[in-house]
Order: structure tokens, then sequence, then C-alpha cells
């Protein structure tokens, strides 16, 4: 599975260009705040692991309207910092590698607010 061009967005670290998208839409799970908003990376150029990152906030779509901060740029970068320190190899093929940072979600709408 590769990130489209459109709707990705371009983010170079350390000297390497990637390319992140996060979901425009909400899964359902994501709509009912049940599960975090996630997004995924790729190397722009060697179409090899992706990178799927679990934040720790709702999608900013979720059907309850709880709060949450947008993903930034800099997250994006930490992500691939760290990831890239586990063992992620962008530019070989495989399984996604998931880096999960949802310490800290609550789960359903009531616990956004409480």
């Amino acid at each position: 599975m590769a990130i489209g061009r459109k709707g990705s967005r371009r983010i170079v670290v350390d000297g390497t260009t990637y390319r992140w998208r996060l979901r425009r839409r909400p899964t359902y799970d994501q709509a009912l705040c049940d599960r975090p908003c996630t997004y995924a990376v790729q190397h722009a150029n060697n179409r090899g692991t992706i990178l799927v990152v679990t934040t720790n906030q709702p999608h900013a779509s979720n059907w309850f309207g709880a709060p949450s901060a947008a993903v930034l740029p800099s997250d994006v970068h930490a992500a691939i910092t760290s990831a890239l320190c586990l063992g992620w190899s962008p530019t070989r093929p495989g399984s996604p590698f998931h880096l999960d940072r949802a310490e800290g979600f609550m789960v359903g709408p009531d616990a956004a607010y409480g």
C-alpha cells in the first residue's frame, strides 16, 4: 500500500524526504472516540514500509465534538525520528511499522470531557 501524493504532505527529516497523510474522515471507531487519531508516513521516493502513528488525541472530525489537537509537522518529525530509532526501515518492503503514542487517550465521548 502506498500513500498517494494527493492529500499528503511533504516533510524532510535529517535530509530524507517523507510524505505523510492524516485521514480526512475518521473511521467509525475514531468517530465514536473509541480509537485515537492515526496518520501514515512513507519514504517519498522508495515505496517501502509504511509507518502508522497512533496519537493520543481523538480525530478532529469525531461525532461528539470532543476537543482534539491538530497533528503538527513537528509531531510528525518527532514520530519519524522515534520510529527510526526503534528500527523502522522506510526503504525496505514489509508490513506496516506501528508507533503507538496513545498513552493518555481516554475511550469514549464522556472521557474526552471529563
